[in-house]
Order: structure tokens, then sequence, then C-alpha cells
């Protein structure tokens, strides 16, 4: 194995130097291409710095490592327990210097535990793999190895690609020392499932495993959250299934339920979640809010209102408040199917909820009568709207403005015009065109002079397609009303 110059056991900051153990032994170590090293937290990015530790730190960054330790000790500084950790935990990216400031800071002082496992994973985030084993061995010899050392270095080696290097980390626990446990298999099991497609492995490590540890929930739930990440339904179902057999059923494995129903949501199975749910709610394992709203979220993108509404009614039936987001979901894939009876429903029982419309749920609700051109039903909603203080869109008046005067309520859809001047909403040229198309549609050319000289004066651009339509409109009512157009298109000219 090649050896990094800058990483010799002559120069590594351990009291007690360590046995070597041999690469040829059981110590994991393959050389593989190293990745691009992730940025790391530095005293520069930090305000909440001790200035002791902002020193110290300071001199790890701007320091070469032949001369950092004269710099240290010019300092006077005598860092105690809390300022090692503190600068150990802004020195990843000074992992040279970061050594030989541990090695110097323990001259003089036994190093905490927490000390030593930061410097192991400093070494491991850094992927330098020899030291980070040399430190573990003088942590052995120091006799302050734990669970959360191995922790660290399941991640470190998950994080470069090294997963085979992991499981092996895993086996060679009990020759330091240290008993495997649950813990250590779901930390193992999760800094696998971490990284982009590689739940597989992590089960083919569970199968291994697990009749020599009994896995827990969190185990399942580790691995279920990996499916849902990769949207592997039939992973999810058959590992689910094993969950019930081996820890039955508790309200402590919710994050595992959640996972597995919103991978079923997904994967376009809500059917089979839905029948799950009615199964855990007898079961009093019922998800909370998150779950509910997050499948909620899923359902809209999949348009499926059907199922949407079986999900609520079971959600509101547990007790579960839903907010004023989730009613607009809702209403919004309710309008989406231009299913307005529901649409109104729910905008009904906001209230009951303590969930009060918004301007947004009024606007969709709108939008729908609009586009289903339900002229009655607009006209008065509209009036509900701007006595409820959340006013049309411009857009949505535009539209509104043109339904209206097809469906023959001119009064209405003058009610709207005037009510975006007076109150500012803006831009008003597409709403003002609208209505002057209508009027020229409908032959109202006293309305459609008025309200013509009105957008001149107001200096409201007319398009040339709606200035065609109001010439069509005049000069289909003879000579007098030509003169009329005549006088307008002299005025249009002046302007």
């Amino acid at each position: 194995m090649a050896e990094n110059p800058s990483t010799k056991l002559s120069t590594l900051p351990f009291r007690h130097p360590p046995q070597i153990i041999p690469s040829s032994s059981t110590h994991p170590l393959k050389p593989t291409p190293k990745k691009t090293h992730p940025q790391f937290q530095s005293c520069h990015d930090s305000i909440d710095v001790t200035p002791g530790a902002r020193i110290l730190c300071e001199i790890l960054s701007k320091s070469s490592p032949a001369e950092v330790e004269a710099a240290l000790s010019s300092t006077g500084i005598q860092p105690s327990p809390e300022v090692v950790e503190e600068v150990l935990k802004l020195s990843y990216g000074s992992p040279t210097t970061a050594i030989k400031f541990f090695r110097w800071a323990g001259l003089g002082q036994k190093l905490s535990s927490y000390s030593w496992n930061l410097i192991v994973d400093l070494l491991g985030k850094n992927e330098m793999f020899e030291p980070m084993w040399d430190a573990i061995r003088s942590m052995k010899q120091e006799g302050v190895l734990s669970i959360a050392t191995f922790v660290s270095v399941f991640g470190s080696y998950c994080v470069a690609g090294r997963i085979n290097e992991a499981f092996m980390t895993f086996d060679v626990m009990e020759r330091y020392g240290v008993s495997p446990n649950v813990v250590a298999v779901n930390s193992l099991l999760s800094a696998i499932c971490r990284e982009d497609n590689q739940t597989l492995k992590a089960l083919e490590f569970f199968e291994k495993i697990k009749t020599k540890i009994p896995p827990d929930g969190d185990s399942f739930a580790i691995l279920l959250e990996g499916w849902e990440k990769e949207g592997n339904v039939a992973r999810a179902k058959t590992t689910f299934g094993e969950m019930v057999i081996r820890v039955g059923w508790s309200p402590q494995n919710m994050s595992a339920y959640d996972a597995f129903l919103t991978t079923l949501v997904r994967g376009s199975q809500s059917d089979e979640a839905i029948k799950f749910l009615q199964v855990m709610k007898g079961k009093n394992c019922l998800p909370g809010l998150k779950f509910f709203s997050n499948a909620l979220d899923i359902l809209v993108k999949q348009n499926d209102s059907a199922n949407a509404i079986t999900l609520w009614n079971i959600m509101v039936g547990s007790g579960l408040v839903p907010n004023l987001i989730m009613y607009n979901a809702m209403i919004g894939l309710l309008c989406n199917k231009n299913d307005i009876e529901n649409a109104f429903q729910f905008l009904d029982e906001m209230p009951f909820y303590a969930a009060f419309p918004d301007s947004l749920t009024y606007n969709m609700i709108f939008q729908c009568l609009i586009k289903n051109k339900k002229v009655r039903e607009a006209s008065r909603f509209f009036f509900e709207m701007i006595k409820n203080e959340y006013p049309p869109t411009h857009q949505n008046c535009a539209a509104a403005i043109s339904m209206l005067l097809d469906g023959e309520d001119p009064e209405t859809a003058i009610e709207i015009w005037d009510y975006m001047v007076k109150n500012g909403i803006s831009p008003l040229d597409d709403s003002s065109n609208a209505l002057l198309v209508g009027f020229s549609d409908m032959g109202r050319l006293t309305e459609l002079r008025r309200f013509t000289e009105t957008m001149l004066d107001q200096r409201i651009v007319i398009y040339e397609s709606t200035r065609g339509k109001i010439k069509n409109a005049f000069y289909k009512k003879g000579r007098n009303a030509q003169d009329i157009y005549e006088s307008l298109s002299r005025k249009w000219k002046s302007l």
C-alpha cells in the first residue's frame, strides 16, 4: 500500500504509539480513487467561537505541518479539553495540522474520549484511513474506544464509497474490545442507506447479521426509508412483512410505517396504502400529520382525487387536524378535476378546523367556476370574495369578465372591472380588453363607446385585435355608428 508522506506514523499525534497491524491482516485498507472532499466548517464560517479556539484554529489553517507545533507553543495557550474539542470540530479542512495539534494538546493532559472520536472522524472524513486506524489502536490502549468510534468509521467508509470496508470494520469490532450490538448494526445500515442506490447492500448485511444480533424497529425503519428513497415497492413490502412478524406493531415504529406507506403511495399503489392504514388504525399505529401531508402532495401530483379524499377522511376521522396548506392542496386537486361540489364542501368545513381560507383558496375555486362557465355561481362567488377581502387576481378578473359577457351577465362583468379600477388591481389591460371585446360581440354600443372613451382617457392599452372588434361592431349598425367609431379612432391616433 502506498503511504502518504504527510501521514507517516512518526508524525501521528498519539502519546502511546500503537503496534502496527500489518496490511495483510484484518486491517481493511485498499486504496481507491479519491473523491472530492466536502466543504468543511471552519472558524471563518462560525461566529460563536471562543477566543482561544479561534487563535488556535487560525494557526492550524495557516501554518505548515513543520511550523505548527512551534506556532501553537508560542501562543502560551494551554487548551482545556473543551477547547481541544472545539478546535477539532472546526479543523476538518486542515487534517495534517489538526493531527499535530492533537498531539501537542495531549502532551500535558489526558484528552477526552470525545476528542479521540473527533480525530478519528476527522481522519476518516478526509479519507486518511491508515492514520485513522492507528488512532483507533491508540484509543484501545487508552481504553476510550466505544461504539461511537466505529459508527464514525462506518460513515467515513460509506461516504468514500468503500462499503465493503465498512463491513470489515464491523467484523473486527470485537478484536478491539467493543462488542457489536443492535446500535452498531443500525448505524452501519443507516450509513449505507444514506448513499444513493445502496439499500440492497444494506439488506445483504442485514440478512447476514440478523440471526446473530436480533433487529429492532429502527433496523427495519432504516431499510424501509432506503426503499422509499429508491422507490422499490416490492422490496419495501417484503421488509415490512418481516418487520411485522419479528417486532409486531408499535406506535414507536412510526417512522417505519411512514416510509412504507409513502413508498406505496409514490409507487401508485394508494389502494394498498389505504388498506394498510385501516389495519394500522386498528392497531393504534396510525401515522401522524406529516405522513398525510406528504401523501396528499404525492396524490395531488398524480391527479388522484378519489384516493386523496379517502385518505383525507381517514385522517380527519382519526382526530388529526388538517392545516391551510393541506386544504389548499385538496381544493386545488378537486378544482383541477372540475369537482366543484366537493371543492365547496372542503371550503365550507375549513373554519371548523381553524384553517381559514386565503386568497389562493378563493382564487382556485373562482378559476374553476370560470373554466366551467358557471355564470351565476361565479357572480355570487365574486361578491363573497370581495366581502371577505380576498379579491380575484388580475388574470381571474380578465377570464371572469370574458365568461360573464359570453354568459350574458354584463352587470357583474362591469362590477369586476370597476372594482379593479377602484382598488388598484393591475395590470388592467387584459380585463379592459376583455370588457370591450364582450360588448362588441354583444352589440351593446352604448356601453362599448362609454368604456372605450374611459379607457382611452386612462391611457389603458387597447390591443389591435380589440380595435378591429370595436370597428366591426360599430360598422354593422349603420352610418351614425360608423361616425362614432371614426370619432373614437381619431382620439386613438391623437394619443
